[in-house]
């Protein structure tokens, strides 16, 4: 028998309804309790470092729930541990206390923790401002508004300072700095490309993730429209005009079991993906068919009960660990500290909205039926998404982050990104297991490293564009060595499917080995997946000369080799552990051959099945194994002529 799995602290909330939401909430933020300094300026979740100092990262964790909490209090709900809060306002903005949070200086990590604090003074200033005695009053206006005369990186962050004074107006503080509000809210406007899509930066950055919706951007856009519509009236119409346009697209990344698609950085702040649609509601906004308030409510309390019944995105105590569905380091950034997941306390912000509101009035609908089945070229984030088969993922080329980042081609540079099977990481410096190589095409020289221990996978990514409905795109992992990709969609004929072209041109000796999407790999009894027939649909490995698959409890995944006269290897390759953001035990269906150097081009076209169980089932759908045997899709007419 498999051992007794362990479950959520808040398994028995169902998050149906307004009450179960609070009730969710105050759970997190009762947990936090035991953890908080005796002035209540600092919380303490964990020993793990950042690239920015201590205190910084005890701050995120007092400000980060604060997104919840003044949201609560907004809302009309009272809560008594909101006097933890109050008491560390006063501490840490008190230069003489011994939790005095330090003053900012330029791109200052304290400046990410203003726009919480901010947003709490504009949406809760009865119940955490107007108790402060006016000695504590100054003291944090002061420190807050020591954020205008600094440097900020020239991205999303701008927004910290537009709510630090935003925050400030409200409090009817001489630190507002409404002129420094005003450019920062101009320039970051320039960051818009056009059909709700705004970059995380200038025109030299191409990252479209989710800082550019849930977490910070449209989110920020809507609460700000919300909250100076009499003051700044054109640009409030302008950022919820903007909303409207994006949410068409956005609903395309979310799967009717409410989970969102892993794709980017900070993966960590987890529900925060689904923000956006609270902020919808927060401000107002007149929804594009098919989107209505129950679908908009749907679209939140799924992915919110989603990840309310993840044991692994909780410690025993309720706190949040760090990771996405299990404890995780490998898939973090070196500014994700054990306060950071609380970024997803965004996603509360319908509590500050009255019972009466629409979007708590409506029914709870599900995915809308027309936008099932269905492919969506996204041309501006270069995405393709498709729910064809009951599988949501998105095709990606063009994406790739403008900084050093760790993990960066894993989180950006991948060929599809899937709600139910995730993206990996790499664990190690090299071996496959290591690699974290699903959903990549991965290389590695054999004429200098004969072991094969070290492999590169797409990272930058060049003249990327949308044609025939396909994704195009080239990438060098040396100078001597150029790939270029097509990606294809899945079709109505081979749903389950989609297909991926790569034509090779290289100087060196290669060994190439391209991955599916990974899936767990455990047997019913928990224990490692073994072999079976071609003709065996039950739990199990698969392999031959082009063909690798894998079924689980968790659907069936493959690649086949559609190329004529293939010779690569089918191998499920068990990764390491902990390398996939949602199954931290993970085999990986691939293919795998060596070429030579020549001036000839080398094709692969590979065929990527994809099948995720149902909720409450257990495995694929019986029959997809005809699917993975008969419906192996047919390249497209203009690709084999560009072969040949």
């Amino acid at each position: 028998m498999p051992a007794a799995a362990s479950i959520s602290p808040f398994e028995t909330n169902p998050v149906r309804s307004r009450e179960d939401l609070r009730a969710f909430l105050v759970g997190l933020l009762d947990a936090l309790e035991p953890h908080t300094s005796p002035g209540g300026a600092l919380i303490h979740l964990g020993h793990t470092a950042t690239h920015y100092d201590e205190t910084a990262a005890q701050l995120e964790g007092f400000s980060r729930p604060i997104w919840g909490l003044s949201s609560l209090l907004a809302g009309g709900s009272e809560y008594k541990g909101a006097e933890r809060w109050l008491r560390g306002f006063a501490s840490g903005t008190d230069p003489n206390h011994e939790e005095f949070w330090g003053d900012m200086r330029d791109k200052d990590q304290r400046m990410v923790e203003c726009s919480a604090i901010g947003f709490s003074i504009a949406v809760a200033k009865e119940q955490l401002w107007d108790p402060l005695p006016q000695h504590t009053k100054t003291s944090f206006e002061n420190w807050l508004g020591g954020m205008n005369d600094k440097q900020m990186p020239d991205t999303n962050w701008l927004w910290f300072r537009v709510f630090a004074n935003l925050g400030l107006s409200r409090a009817g503080s001489p630190r507002y700095d409404a002129a420094r509000m005003k450019a920062d809210l101009d320039h970051l406007d320039t960051f818009y490309v056009g059909g709700g899509w705004s970059r995380d930066g200038p025109e030299t950055v191409c990252q479209f993730d989710y800082y550019s919706s849930s977490f910070a951007i449209q989110f920020a856009q809507l609460a700000y429209s919300k909250l100076m519509q009499k003051e700044d009236p054109e640009r409030c119409e302008e950022y919820r005009e903007r909303a409207r346009k994006f949410a068409l697209d956005f609903v395309h990344y979310f799967d009717t079991e409410g989970r969102a698609i892993p794709f980017g950085r900070s993966m960590c702040y987890r529900f925060a993906q689904s923000s956006f649609w609270g902020a919808l509601a927060f401000a107002d906004v007149e929804l594009p068919a098919p989107l209505t308030w129950g679908v908009v409510k749907g679209l939140q309390l799924r992915n919110i009960r989603y990840w309310a019944m993840q044991p692994g995105a909780f410690n025993p105590d309720g706190t949040l660990t760090i990771g996405f569905n299990y404890p995780n380091h490998n898939m973090t950034e070196n500014y994700n500290s054990p306060g950071s997941p609380y970024w997803c306390c965004k996603s509360f912000v319908t509590l500050s909205l009255p019972p009466t509101h629409p979007f708590w009035v409506a029914q709870e609908e599900p995915y809308p039926e027309v936008l099932r089945n269905t492919v969506k070229v996204l041309e501006l984030p270069l995405h393709i998404a498709t729910n064809h088969g009951g599988h949501t993922y998105v095709l990606s080329s063009g994406q790739q982050c403008s900084y050093a980042l760790k993990q960066s081609a894993a989180k950006y540079g991948k060929f599809a990104y899937s709600s139910a099977f995730g993206y990996s990481v790499p664990v190690g410096v090299g071996t496959l297991p290591e690699a974290g190589a699903d959903s990549a095409l991965a290389l590695c020289d054999i004429g200098t490293d004969a072991a094969g221990e070290f492999w590169r996978m797409r990272r930058e990514t060049r003249d990327a564009r949308v044609e025939n409905g396909r994704l195009r795109s080239s990438w060098r992992p040396w100078p001597d060595v150029e790939v270029e990709t097509w990606l294809v969609p899945p079709t109505e004929a081979a749903p389950l499917w989609h297909q991926r072209v790569h034509r090779v041109r290289t100087a060196r000796r290669l060994r190439v080995a391209e991955g599916g999407f990974a899936i767990y790999g455990q047997r019913r009894d928990g224990r490692a997946l073994d072999p079976v027939g071609n003709d065996a649909e039950d739990f199990g490995v698969f392999t031959d000369i082009g063909k690798a698959r894998a079924a689980s409890r968790a659907g069936a995944s493959g690649v086949t080799a559609l190329e004529s006269g293939s010779k690569r290897l089918g191998e499920v390759i068990r990764m390491d552990a902990n390398s996939n953001l949602i199954e931290a035990r993970a085999v990986l269906p691939m293919l795998i051959s060596e070429i030579e150097p020549s001036e000839k081009d080398v094709w692969f076209v590979t065929g990527v099945f994809g099948l995720p169980s149902e909720e409450g089932q257990e495995g694929a759908w019986r029959g997809w194994l005809q699917e993975w045997n008969l419906s192996a899709p047919v390249l497209p007419e203009d690709i084999i002529s560009l072969m040949n």
